[in-house]
């Protein structure tokens, strides 16, 4: 593997924001997720899990309710506004003003013909959804208070409409209510208390589920209005409600972190035929409030205030125990924050308001391996950028060299020279940008630094050419498959002859940059690009994907790879090379980095996966027999970048999940020992 001098960084503070709605397409197994700061990301669920798209956030943005309709994504918000994205350039398509305060539920019926959202005055609106935009149709009777939770029954008949202590049901032909629930406060001090129906759910059989603010799960007889059933879960909120496809469960999350699962199901062997509503299960993998669920075929998908995505998956739904029936928990972003300068030994942290540039430390020292050397220069911060506008940052880049800086937004790209001296750092920004450069998915330099590449539109790429006194548009590189969805990666060869750029559409295209035009795309492989690199050296390109496969394109030789390579349930994020041995590539996710020795046979089934410091143990007679071409390190956890310096050094980013903890607001209830 060799030894490197480890430069182990902890001052990148990302901090992600609070999970605060999600909706799952059952027909495309896609689950849009959206941020307490406005920003949405879609995870592929056919696909490993993967984050294959994010469209950022925005300071008036707020985001309460996610709806599908079909292949399009709609969202509502407190500010009063209806929005639907665009997933081709990862931006709103457009927004409306409801004209009803701020909305706190939007939904859809299952004909795909109308939406329908809750507002703060009372009112549930319905409006057209049309071929290109959403039309406003009607109000439903007015309510004396507003409407927090709307649940559409499967028919599209009729509406279900959580208050501040009632339920309504709703006739949508007519627009009048035609049942009102009371829902009983809770007991004791909070009796004077409103009771907040944070959720509702409208099953075929006009059965209605209601989770609300006295910590109560209650059930419902949508004809009648009589009360079936109540189940009282927690002494705090029933925030989220979620249905199966057939009905026969529910899930419930609550402010205590807990997820409790509902069958319809026959409370003994003996009474088979009077099925009921019985709490079953509970799951327990949120230290704060569960904001968001969807139950979907095989699992259970849950976030909230502690940040990051839960996937629990149903044992009963897999024949047998497999990687698929472990669960997951997605904390990072499946794509870089990170900009690494090798020849200059700076990184770039990028934030969604801010970018901090900082300073690698240094030492002289020499030790064995694990010593911590001592520093002779600390880390440090030479800059703090912040955007301007309101528009959250969506990508950043650095140069090899440390000489330029850039980032974009939705609406504009920013590019800024650099010059460092010593301890003094000038940054000039590039007045007079292309006319073609409004906004980017991707950016990235040249090895040499003479060109900057923007991903575009329609996964195409601009060329723009820099020079000390501007920067000028060269060229677009353009697909010839017709793809219109966004670039998500992109990287350069260290000769500046070869550009590769990953879409969603699983393609890879890689262009030369002496003719300007497409050399060839890659074969199409069925899972996401996460990570790609060029070699230094050979050009030979290598590529991750989502599912774990990496290939090298160029070789004729494949080969399986080992299940504790494949079975890993957090994506490669970045490839890198060592300069010095042409034979190695580094590979990092967030749990360990890799090298890949490619003067080493790859490890067949039987072969176990050592790590470094068990291989140093063992003999030198044993230790030949042992090596192949995987080097797994784990000593280093919670990794954002993994990158290798020219001066041979490593950089490794960590951001432990302890520290991201720790800056959460205190939970509502905090369990005690034997309590």
């Amino acid at each position: 593997m060799g030894e490197f001098k480890v430069h182990r960084v902890r001052f990148f503070d990302y901090m992600p924001t609070a999970i605060r709605a999600m909706a799952f397409n059952a027909h495309t197994e896609r689950l849009a997720l959206a941020r307490m700061d406005g920003s949405v990301e879609i995870f592929n669920f056919t696909d490993h899990y993967f984050q294959e798209k994010v469209i950022p956030g925005k300071d008036s943005r707020s985001i309460e309710s996610l709806c599908w309709v079909g292949g399009r994504l709609f969202s509502a918000g407190l500010n009063g506004e209806i929005a639907e994205f665009d997933l081709e350039n990862l931006r709103p398509k457009y927004s409306l003003e409801a004209y009803g305060g701020p909305i706190w539920t939007i939904i859809s019926n299952t004909q795909r013909t109308q939406l329908a959202i809750g507002c703060e005055d009372g009112t549930v609106k319905l409006f057209e959804v049309l071929e290109e935009h959403i039309q406003f149709e009607r109000n439903l009777d007015r309510q004396k208070g507003r409407i927090i939770s709307l649940s559409w029954h499967p028919s599209g008949t009729h509406i279900a409409a959580g208050m501040m202590d009632m339920i309504r049901v709703f006739d949508v032909p007519t627009g009048h209510a035609v049942q009102r629930l009371l829902v009983d406060r809770g007991f004791g001090g909070s009796k004077s208390r409103e009771t907040v129906v944070w959720s509702v759910a409208f099953l075929s059989d006009h059965t209605v589920v209601s989770g609300d603010s006295a910590g109560k799960v209650q059930v419902w007889d949508g004809h009648t209005g009589a009360l079936v059933k109540t189940h009282l879960v927690t002494k705090w909120d029933v925030l989220a409600l979620s249905v199966s496809k057939d009905e026969s469960s529910v899930v419930a999350g609550t402010s205590e972190g807990t997820v409790i699962q509902f069958q319809f199901i026959a409370p003994t062997l003996h009474q088979q035929q009077d099925k009921e509503w019985v709490r079953t299960r509970t799951f327990k993998n949120h230290t704060h409030d569960v904001r968001a669920l969807a139950e979907i075929e095989t699992a259970i998908v849950s976030g909230g205030m502690d940040t990051h995505l839960v996937v629990r998956p149903l044992l009963e739904k897999f024949d047998e125990k497999s990687h698929a029936s472990g669960l997951r928990k997605i904390h990072f972003p499946h794509r870089n924050l990170v900009s690494c300068a090798k020849k200059a030994g700076l990184l770039l942290f990028q934030f969604p308001g801010q970018l901090e540039l900082w300073r690698l430390g240094d030492s002289d020292g020499h030790g064995k391996p694990g010593d911590r050397l001592p520093l002779k220069r600390k880390p440090e911060k030479l800059l703090l950028l912040k955007r301007k506008g309101e528009d959250h940052i969506c990508c950043s880049a650095l140069s090899s060299c440390g000489g330029w800086l850039a980032y974009s937004t939705v609406s504009c790209v920013r590019i800024y020279r650099l010059q460092t001296d010593n301890n003094n750092i000038s940054i000039t920004k590039v007045s007079k940008l292309p006319k073609a450069l409004r906004s980017a998915h991707q950016l990235c330099f040249s090895s040499d630094s003479s060109k900057m590449f923007a991903a575009s539109s329609q996964s195409s790429v601009l060329v723009i050419a820099l020079t000390q006194s501007e920067c000028k548009y060269v060229h677009t590189l353009k697909p010839k498959s017709g793809s219109r969805q966004p670039i998500h990666l992109m990287t350069t060869s260290v000769d500046g002859k070869w550009l590769a750029a990953a879409n969603s559409d699983c393609e890879i295209h890689v262009y030369n940059l002496q003719k300007l035009k497409l050399h060839c795309m890659v074969p199409v492989y069925g899972s996401c690009p996460s990570a790609m690199g060029i070699h230094p050296t050979t050009n030979n390109m290598t590529v991750v994907h989502a599912d774990q496969q990496l290939f090298e394109y160029s070789i004729v030789e494949k080969q399986g790879l080992h299940n504790v390579w494949l079975d890993r349930d957090t994506p490669v994020t970045h490839v890198t090379f060592n300069p010095k041995n042409p034979n190695q590539v580094v590979l990092h996710d967030m749990h360990m980095f890799c090298i890949i020795d490619q003067s080493l046979p790859l490890p067949d089934q039987k072969t176990q996966f050592y790590n470094q410091m068990t291989l140093r143990s063992l003999s030198e007679q044993e230790r030949p027999s042992h090596l192949h071409a995987f080097k797994i390190c784990k000593t280093f956890q919670d990794l954002l970048c993994v990158s290798l310096l020219d001066d041979q050094s490593l950089v490794v980013v960590e951001r432990p999940l302890l520290a991201i903890t720790s800056q959460l607001p205190a939970p509502v209830r905090q369990k005690k020992f034997a309590t």
